[in-house]
């Protein structure tokens, strides 16, 4: 199986020990306590799970400004963004060392992970301009994931943490949530070699749904993962559990026995298109893919980003950074010349007019109103819960 980043085995946060759990969470309640941000803590959850292999810890300013620089921490180790935990102060924790995290998702905000403190240090506006800019493309504050990093505070504390728990995300989705420790365990039980990853944080149209057959053929794949972000997304997103649904009912209905899984993660969406393109191959690597799918504007918002910036990026990373390979896909879409789903860069002859395009808007507004989008677009079953769930909500 292809190697985590960074290390011949993973090294989750986790603490898988039952005794050593237990101390612990005992010896937390007694610590100084702060309630961090929902970024902090979902990058508390993929240390945790393994995802961000080989981090111990939250980084401190040098490291997290030269990661959103270079792609590489102060020792030369390659991480594409920074990875922080940003507070306004340090007034619930004093000048304590060791600390415990709380988590801002989940009612009575229960201990995350406790923190042993290397360093608290006040983070410039001209380093916050920096990270923005190099990590988002742009300082909008209308960008949402800039929005949501620079509303964090300016105090960064860094050091290891040892994580108790998985936050909302193993109670809310307890079929979907998986560590990349999980996973790999699982790829090696299904005998795949060959793992092709797929990122979505919407529901899977029929365009997707053959974008992934289209990669485990051309690759030759035994399997393919589809792993869905559970975490904090922007309005107008439609929830982890409905897209959930959808997307079994599709692998359900039309991929073969044991050739798919259905999971999930728990992180936030940055938005940050080709930065946020090379942390999901970085993770996918870590859970076991050997390929990834990047397509059009991969991880984009709004118009940031050219359409196939989160490919070229792979071309400005250190040599031998990542060993997962990217698989290159262009929009896909129904022809109805050749009355199938093509990529459109492989259809030459095509004018716009030739294939069946519909924008998001107009598929919400045809979901909240009861009607199917055409079948070259959706397939029908799928499109009943997105109908269910737009009419809950009208």
């Amino acid at each position: 199986m292809i190697k985590p980043v960074g290390s011949d085995e993973l090294q989750p946060r986790y603490v898988y020990d039952p005794d050593a759990h237990h101390a612990l969470t005992h010896e937390a309640e007694s610590l100084p306590s702060i309630i961090v941000s929902s970024q902090a803590a979902a990058n508390a959850v993929m240390m945790g799970s393994g995802y961000f292999n080989p981090l111990q810890g939250y980084m401190n300013v040098a490291d997290s400004v030269s990661c959103a620089e270079t792609m590489q921490m102060t020792s030369g180790a390659f991480f594409p963004v920074p990875v922080m935990c940003l507070v306004e102060n340090t007034d619930a924790i004093g000048d304590a060392k060791r600390i415990a995290l709380r988590d801002p998702n989940v009612e009575g905000n229960p201990v995350l992970a406790v923190m042993d403190i290397e360093a608290v240090e006040t983070v410039s506006d001209e380093q916050m301009q920096t990270m923005t800019a190099k990590v988002y493309g742009t300082d909008d504050p209308e960008h949402p994931g800039v929005a949501a990093f620079n509303s964090q505070g300016r105090v960064a504390l860094s050091g290891p943490i040892q994580v108790l728990n998985f936050s909302y995300f193993m109670t809310d989705f307890p079929d979907t949530f998986r560590t990349a420790v999980e996973i790999r365990n699982e790829i090696s039980e299904r005998g795949w070699k060959k793992i092709v990853a797929f990122q979505t944080r919407n529901p899977m149209h029929l365009a997707h749904e053959e974008l992934c057959h289209m990669a485990m053929d051309r690759l030759g794949c035994d399997g393919l993962v589809i792993h869905m972000l559970l975490g904090q997304l922007k309005p107008g997103d439609i929830p982890a559990p409905v897209r959930d649904a959808a997307i079994r009912k599709m692998v359900e209905l039309y991929f073969p026995p044991n050739s798919a899984m259905v999971t999930g993660y728990g992180y936030d969406m940055l938005y940050a298109g080709p930065r946020e393109g090379v942390l999901h191959a970085y993770f996918r690597q870590n859970m076991g893919a050997t390929h990834f799918i990047i397509g059009r504007d991969h991880a984009g918002v709004g118009d940031y980003y050219g359409a196939f910036d989160a490919q070229t990026i792979f071309d400005e990373i250190p040599e031998g950074a990542l060993e997962i390979e990217i698989f290159k896909a262009d929009h896909t879409a129904w022809s109805k010349k050749l009355n199938k789903v093509v990529m459109m860069c492989e259809a030459p002859d095509h004018e716009k007019d030739d294939f069946v395009l519909l924008s998001g808007t107009k598929v919400r507004e045809m979901l909240g109103q009861g009607i199917a989008p055409p079948k070259e677009f959706s397939r029908p079953e799928v499109a009943k819960i997105l109908i269910d769930y737009y009419q809950s909500i009208n």
